[in-house]
């Protein structure tokens, strides 16, 4: 299946956004800056991916062009090669994370997650999807037990690789752990992507549906799916999430934009409390929480390569963001 099409499917409404908008009730939170934070080496880097270790500050980012994973160490400007292009035959790097072990996990959209231990460059293990269908591996997230959950945005499913099976090592094959083919609105036929970012409250996961611009609530235990009712605005063009104390912030990609949801509880409904949009997001896919701001990954999809005309600015970056 081809890349370019699934990147191409979320740029071709994307808006000219100039502006920081604040919704109502949050005229004394901090005017919102975006700084640039890390320097990504590459002219072809396009970056998607982004994971942070609590431990020890070092960030890791992910091309999704050519596969490169990057570590950015506390303090520096520029990353540094962790994983070179092609590295145990990936070529894209989508989402990534850190897991309370320390182990980095790297999607591969055309093939499926390999897990590291990123001090030694080492490959842990590795799951490929089964069967001939069309997928997407895209994001994923990881909960207190240390089991990771994918989302596939073609199939509409979410796989999952429990601690045990990383602790096997070796290759083996994603099993489906929900199917979320049966919860999403209907969509046109010229758009098969639906599920993208992820993140769980260490109980539940959230995931959203990327074209359609709805939240959908996941019980791991039972496997209930309840559709999050949003108040005060959508996620059309959501793509990564980031979640903290019933905060969620997400990346809206397409349109220049960060919102900043606050979650009820129960995780049943999530009210806008801010908006930013501005160009200078770069296209950004997604975000992490660090020290009170944001680090946002500015992919520039929008620009050169085979994403769309016109030339990216180099080098690639992720940027700060404070007051959203």
């Amino acid at each position: 299946m081809s890349r370019t099409i699934h990147r191409r499917t979320f740029l071709t409404t994307t808006a000219a956004a100039v502006a920081a908008v604040a919704v109502p009730g949050s005229a004394r939170a901090a005017v919102p800056g975006i700084t640039t934070a890390h320097e990504l080496p590459g002219d072809r880097v396009y970056p998607e991916g982004i994971a942070l270790d609590p431990r020890t500050g070092e960030v890791y980012v992910g091309s999704y062009a050519e596969g490169t994973v990057y570590r950015a160490r506390p303090g520096h400007r520029t990353a540094e090669i962790l994983l070179p292009a092609g590295t145990d035959g990936r070529h894209t790097a989508n989402g990534l994370r850190v897991d309370a072990a320390g182990r980095l996990w790297v999607t591969d959209s055309t093939a499926g997650v390999c897990v590291y231990d990123p001090r030694t460059r080492t490959l842990l293990a590795r799951f490929d999807v089964p069967g001939t269908a069309p997928f997407f591996v895209n994001d994923l997230t990881v909960t207190a037990d240390g089991t990771a959950y994918l989302t596939d945005s073609v199939r509409a499913v979410l796989y999952r690789v429990t601690p045990a099976e990383v602790a096997r090592g070796g290759r083996a094959v994603l099993r489906v752990a929900h199917d979320l083919s049966g919860a999403l609105a209907p969509r046109p036929a010229d758009t098969p992507f639906s599920l993208n970012g992820i993140d769980t409250d260490g109980r539940r996961l959230f995931v959203v549906d990327m074209p359609v611009g709805e939240l959908f609530r996941v019980d791991p235990a039972t496997g209930a799916v309840r559709r999050v009712e949003l108040l005060g605005g959508d996620l059309r063009h959501g793509d990564g999430l980031a979640l903290a104390h019933g905060t969620l912030w997400v990346a809206h990609n397409a349109t220049n934009t960060l919102t900043r949801w606050h979650l009820s509880p129960d995780g049943r409904t999530a009210r806008l409390e801010r908006t930013l949009t501005d160009p200078a997001l770069q296209i950004p896919t997604t975000l992490v929480r660090h020290r009170g701001r944001l680090l946002v990954v500015r992919s520039q999809f929008d620009k050169g390569g085979p994403f769309g005309p016109g030339v990216p600015e180099t080098p690639f970056s992720v940027a700060w963001v404070r007051g959203i």
